[in-house]
This record gives C-alpha cells, sequence and structure tokens, in this order.
C-alpha cells in the first residue's frame, strides 16, 4: 500500500470550510485531522490480534466539536494548560485574559486554536498536513500578531510527528501542545487504569486546589507521582485528589528530542512512545469525563476512559520566573516537535 493523503468536506464553520484529512502510510494506518482546531479526530491502527481500531477520542462529524468537548484531539495555543488569575505581566504592560476555567485561564481561553479554522496544505508523497493561522493582536487578550504553522507527519514506522513553529511582532507567551486523549484498547468500555506509564520525570510541579503551580519542583521519589519506572495508572491513582492532571518536569534538560514517556496495554498489545524538546509534559486521566460525552457510535466516554500526556512548558509559567520562560520576542522563531510513535510490544 503507497502512502497518501486524502481529504473529504466536514462541514463550515463561521461561513468557512471544514475538511477531514486522511493520512494513510504503507503499513495501513490512518490517521485523521481537520482543519477545525487542526483535532486529530482518530488513529487507526492493528492491536496485537490485527484489529484495526481507534486510539483517540474523536468524532466522525464536525458536529461533535461544535459541541465544545474538552479538546478532544485538539491543537491548543496560544497557551496550553492554566495562567493563574487570567493575567501574566511583561515588562511594564500587565495583560488580561479570559477567566474560563474557575478564576484561572484554560488552554487560550473562550475562542483558542482550537476552535479556529486553519489553512490547509497537503503533501501527498510524505503524507503531511501543514496548518496555517495567524492570530491577531488582542486576540484574547494576547499582545502580538502571531503567526503559527504547524505540520503533522505520518511515517512509515507509525510515528505522528507535530512540528510547531511561530513568529510574532510583539513579546508573548506561548505554548503550543496537542490534547489528544488516547485508549490503546480501542475501546472506551475499557478505562486507562490498567495501563503501564512510564514517565522520564525526576520531579513534578506540585498545584494549589486551582491547579496552578506552587513555584516548587517537588521530587516524585516515595509519592504516586513517581512512573520512572513502569508503573500501572490505577496502582496509585486513589491516592492522588481528584486523579492525575499534572505537569511532570522532564530529566531532558538541553533542548533535544528525548522519549518523555512510555504507556503499554496489555489487552491491545500497543505500545504508545511519547517524545519531545520541550520541558514539561502533562499527564492527565480524563478525571472530568463523566458519560455525558458519547462516541460516534453512541458509548458513554466515562471517567478515566483516556489519557493525555501534553508536551509543555510549565503551566503558569509567565508568572513564575523560577519556570523556563515561554516567552516568544520578535526575532525569535518559535519551533518545538513532539512525535508520538505507535508500536505492538
Amino acid at each position: 500500500m503507497a502512502a497518501a493523503i486524502t481529504k473529504q468536506d466536514f462541514g463550515q464553520f463561521e461561513g468557512k470550510q471544514v475538511y477531514l484529512y486522511t493520512l494513510t502510510n504503507k503499513n495501513g494506518a490512518q490517521v485523521k485531522i481537520t482543519n477545525y482546531g487542526g483535532a486529530i479526530t482518530s488513529w487507526v491502527s492493528p492491536d496485537k490480534n490485527g484489529a484495526k481500531t481507534n486510539i483517540v477520542l474523536g468524532f466522525d462529524s464536525l458536529s461533535g466539536y461544535l459541541a465544545k468537548p474538552p479538546y478532544f484531539g485538539a491543537l491548543v495555543g496560544r497557551y496550553g494548560n492554566r495562567i493563574a488569575n487570567g493575567k501574566f505581566k511583561i515588562g511594564d504592560s500587565t495583560y488580561k485574559l479570559a477567566t474560563n476555567n474557575g478564576k484561572n485561564h484554560l488552554h487560550g481561553g473562550v475562542k483558542g486554536f482550537d476552535k479556529q479554522v486553519w489553512d490547509a496544505t497537503m503533501i501527498d508523497s510524505i503524507p503531511s498536513l501543514t496548518l496555517n493561522y495567524v492570530s491577531i493582536d488582542g486576540e484574547e487578550g494576547y499582545p502580538g500578531n502571531l503567526k503559527v504553522t504547524v505540520v503533522y507527519t505520518l511515517s512509515n514506522d507509525n510515528e505522528l510527528s507535530i512540528q510547531y513553529n511561530a513568529e510574532t511582532d510583539k513579546p508573548t507567551p506561548l505554548n503550543l501542545t496537542n490534547h489528544s486523549y488516547f485508549n490503546l484498547t480501542g475501546s472506551v468500555s475499557n478505562t486507562i487504569l490498567g495501563n503501564t506509564l512510564q514517565i522520564n520525570a525526576d520531579a513534578y510541579t506540585p498545584v494549589d486546589t486551582t491547579l496552578i503551580p506552587t513555584g516548587k519542583l517537588q521530587p516524585v521519589k516515595g509519592t504516586p507521582f513517581d512512573f520512572t519506572t513502569p508503573m500501572a495508572i490505577g496502582a496509585r491513582i486513589a491516592r492522588v485528589p481528584g486523579g492525575y492532571d499534572h505537569n511532570f518536569v522532564l530529566n531532558s534538560k538541553d533542548g533535544s528530542l528525548k522519549l518523555a514517556a512510555i504507556v503499554t496495554d496489555s489487552i491491545s498489545g500497543r505500545k504508545l512512545e511519547v517524545f519531545t524538546d520541550q520541558p514539561g509534559i502533562q499527564f492527565y486521566t480524563g478525571n472530568f469525563l463523566d458519560g455525558s460525552i458519547k462516541t460516534s457510535d453512541g458509548k458513554p466516554i466515562i471517567k478515566n476512559a483516556a489519557l493525555c500526556l501534553e508536551t509543555q512548558h510549565f503551566p503558569d509559567s509567565p508568572n513564575e520566573p523560577s519556570f523556563p520562560s515561554s516567552i516568544l520576542k520578535p526575532g525569535e522563531k518559535y519551533h518545538t516537535v513532539t512525535k508520538y510513535k505507535l508500536s505492538l510490544q
């Protein structure tokens, strides 16, 4: 089978045409992405028995996304994760953002990058999809005209690469990520609590009751956050109030692409490896999923039905000077790469 990319109509949003793009590699694995919010809508690959099933939460129609699910598969920006009290300072200027998560700002605001229609270009031979968006000065309260390019590529090694690029004409916080929810079993009837997880992080950032980091880097040793060796996700989750929704401080500090996390599933035999050059990764266990959202074939998406591993700068970095800076300045080129590699054990 030849690698290819195709597109089909996926509806309209605010007068703009929305498409669904299907990337297929020579092994027959398929990743579908829409230019509405850059969302990965499905990733279908064979399990250990040869059955082809979808490993991410998503919908087969645009209406599912317009109902504003919690960022299924979404391309998140300008700032993935939380900014305390919806405000930050750059120099002498204070910027106010929407408080769309209690008293805090979350995932770029009321209409973040996940709710925009992106311009798309296909590269057939690879297969690859390039998405472009210009976020204007003042959009959602952020300073600067920001040009963003995101490139999705599916390799014949079943590796989905996401390259993020951006430039700005004013200093602005920037923290782009992908918010795919993974269920390696291929069925939301199974939770992810039996999956095994390893994260290459000796520390995490503890949070307050509104999930804003305290500013400390806490060693994971002796805590339920120690995934330095493979551990069942459900083994200690009861000791984490509300479940996991925390930023892990990755051990690699040199900005090179390194293995950050590995998830394995015994039911399907699948293994997912996450590589990134970012300083952190948010591990989220779908704590707010409650069955009210259903898959396209009508199955309720229950608590812990999927997990997220969002590569990132730390939450609230614009307000925490001890964290790695997330400010992009004019003349600088923002460039970061995350890869999700799927294989069988």
